[in-house]
């Protein structure tokens, strides 16, 4: 895998037998000898711990650094509190996504996680989108892992008790060993659970610490999406890009009251003539959904979608096997009047026609802490 990076877990992967492939410039674990399903399974029954150090972690410095980061994207980050963690869009002018990320309020700073793949463009856009006086940093001196699954309160109480006093989408900054550890509650499974960023040079120290847990496994890439698709959480690149209506997408909490038609600081965000009359007027083409099939073949991303009446209405973004429910499961853009819960679409997979069902999502039950 020549000219890939390696995150500071790369010799503890191989260590576990990790099957590595090529993800956003790096190599990564897709998944280990436990084998996707296992892991999937593990982790929403017990704890599993994923190493996502090829996130973008960023950091932001400057005079009304929230206020600047406002007119990139429509979410309220002036209203965000010390400690508190917000997810975002970066849009474009067309009123699509050119990103999503998560933001904290560090107090002296905003920090930023964004994805692997995109955190190149992203950095550019903000470097020149805050201005000159504004410091963007990006921290690849740390590593981020994500413990996930109902046991990760008992397993950061072994660890770092401290943290397992936070609420969802909560942040946290401690002290461990001497180093500066950073820890948010949340994560992209459904579950309760922490993301972890840490120094690279203490990452494998500490990673050892939580695996020597008997709740805890390493998990994959593999888990890791089928997780995310249970849990109804998109992915970029997939179930959202840069032609992605977020109104369509069902994200319409992703963009802040006060940034919406009246609010006190109303648009002045990229695209918000386009999505704050998609707001208004909520007469989207097309919407999001879930699906569930009956059987065991899974149905995959590209896969089009039929109504009863043998009409082209959408396309899946997303596709797998459920695990924790035993049927394939999809994420898919339908045409609107094919988008209530209960509708029957078929799915065309080699050549034949697979019936599938309008479904709620999350496919399975949130756990987030929330006190």
């Amino acid at each position: 895998m020549c000219g890939l990076k390696r995150t500071a877990l790369y010799d503890l992967h191989c260590e576990l037998g990790a099957k590595l492939v090529p993800f956003a410039g790096y190599e990564m674990p897709v998944q280990y000898p436990l084998g996707v399903k296992g892991e999937h399974l593990h982790t929403r029954a017990k704890c599993g711990l994923f190493d996502v150090s090829h996130m973008g972690q960023i950091e932001l410095r400057g005079s009304q650094v929230a206020e600047r980061l406002e007119t990139l994207a429509p979410a309220n980050f002036i209203g965000l509190g010390e400690g508190q963690q917000r997810y975002g869009l970066f849009t474009t002018e067309d009123g699509g996504i050119y990103d999503d990320f998560m933001t904290v309020n560090a107090g002296d700073h905003l920090y930023l996680v964004v994805n692997a793949a995109c955190k190149e463009q992203d950095l550019a856009l903000l470097r020149t989108g805050l201005g000159s006086d504004v410091e963007v940093t990006l921290r690849d001196d740390r590593a981020l892992l994500a413990l996930q699954g109902p046991s990760a309160h008992a397993v950061m109480q072994t660890v770092l008790p401290e943290a397992t006093q936070l609420l969802f989408m909560q942040h946290g900054r401690y002290q461990h060993e001497g180093q500066d550890i950073w820890v948010s509650r949340s994560g992209y499974t459904g579950e309760d659970g922490f993301e972890i960023s840490l120094p690279n040079a203490y990452a494998e120290r500490f990673t050892r610490t939580l695996l020597e847990h008997p709740e805890v496994g390493a998990i994959g890439l593999g888990a890791r999406d089928s997780l995310r698709l249970e849990a109804g959480l998109c992915l970029y690149g997939h179930d959202i890009d840069q032609s992605t209506d977020p109104v369509a997408a069902g994200l319409i909490w992703a963009i802040g009251k006060a940034r919406r038609q009246g609010g006190e600081r109303e648009a002045g965000f990229p695209g918000a003539n386009v999505i704050v009359s998609r707001l208004i007027e909520r007469d989207d083409a097309r919407r999001r959904v879930g699906l569930v099939a009956e059987g065991r073949a899974p149905v995959r991303e590209g896969t089009l979608l039929f109504s009863a009446d043998d009409r082209e209405v959408g396309k899946v973004t997303s596709g797998t096997f459920g695990p924790s429910l035993g049927k394939p499961i999809m994420m898919a853009y339908v045409e609107s009047d094919q988008a209530a819960l209960g509708t029957q679409l078929f799915a065309e997979v080699r050549g034949k026609r697979l019936p599938v069902v309008v479904s709620k999502m999350p496919f399975v039950p949130a756990n987030y802490y929330r006190g």
